[in-house]
Order: C-alpha cells, then sequence, then structure tokens
C-alpha cells in the first residue's frame, strides 16, 4: 500500500465552537523542545483563531512526557480552567523505555480526565524517529496541536451543553 504525505490535521473551522468565554491550560513537555515547542505555538494560535483570549491561555512546563499527567492535575486543582491540553513529544529508541512511558502518559491522561471532569486532551506525539516527529509538528502531516486545540474546544463545549 502506498503511503501519502497529507495534511492529518485539516479541519472545518465552521464546526469549531467559539472559544471565548473558554480558559484553557496547557502543560508542554520540555523533552524534545523543538516539536513540543512547534505544537504549542499551534496550539496557542488554533486557540486564539476560535476566540480564545490570551489571559484565559495558561502555559505551564514539565521536565518530561512522563510527568504531563502530573502536571495537568497540579493545573487542574490550582487554576479555574475549563480543559488541559498535554503536549509531548515520545521517540521509539532501542529499549522499551518508548512503550512504558508512551502506556503511563496515556492511561494517566486518560485517568485524569475522567476522575477530574475536566477535559484533559492527548496531544502527545509517538513516533518512530525524530521526522515523523518534524512531520507531524508543523510538516507535511499538519500540526497535532491543531488537533489537541480543537478537541479541547469542543469537548468544552460538549460538557457545557450537556450541562455536565
Amino acid at each position: 500500500m502506498e503511503y501519502k504525505k497529507q495534511n492529518l490535521s485539516f479541519y472545518d473551522p465552521e464546526q469549531v465552537p467559539s472559544a471565548a468565554s473558554m480558559r484553557m491550560g496547557i502543560v508542554v513537555s520540555e523533552w524534545n523542545k523543538e516539536i513540543t515547542g512547534a505544537l504549542l505555538d499551534s496550539v496557542v494560535k488554533t486557540l486564539k483563531l476560535h476566540g480564545a483570549k490570551k489571559e484565559n491561555i495558561y502555559v505551564q512546563y514539565v521536565p518530561g512526557s512522563f510527568e504531563l499527567p502530573q502536571g495537568a492535575a497540579y493545573m487542574i486543582d490550582q487554576l479555574d480552567i475549563d480543559a488541559v491540553i498535554c503536549l509531548g513529544c515520545v521517540i521509539q529508541g532501542e529499549t522499551r523505555h518508548f512503550e512504558f512511558i508512551c502506556q503511563a502518559v496515556s492511561q494517566g491522561i486518560m485517568n485524569l480526565g475522567l476522575d477530574s471532569g475536566i477535559p484533559v486532551i492527548f496531544g502527545v506525539l509517538t513516533t518512530d524517529n525524530f521526522s515523523q516527529a518534524r512531520e507531524r509538528s508543523g510538516g507535511v502531516h499538519g500540526n497535532k496541536g491543531d488537533e489537541a486545540a480543537v478537541t479541547a474546544i469542543k469537548m468544552v463545549d460538549l460538557k457545557k451543553r450537556l450541562g455536565a
């Protein structure tokens, strides 16, 4: 099967609710900073595109992707926010470390969202190599940051519409 390079982050902006009244937390891994910085720039740009105010976007850094769930938990506990977007990048190496980190981070993020009732968004790239990470953080495959921001907006809107 031929693999085509395409922008996987394409979405219809008309289908995204306004984020004007939303307060968003973003927790960013310092590890693979070139990639996570590009993800962060995309998240902030997309949130603002949909009406989020600069003063309602809170950014905090953690050392690595493993610490994302704990950083998100601190934000939920300490800030009045509607959602938290977790941004990280884990690249496959020669050991099983990749598997353990990816599993722990995804499980931690999911559990935090379920336990807190606050949408906690998985904006973590899990790639085989650095090239794939670049392609998904502003390259030919778009930017996972766009997807994470849109997901956060839609989940906050869903929660509000359902009165949760």
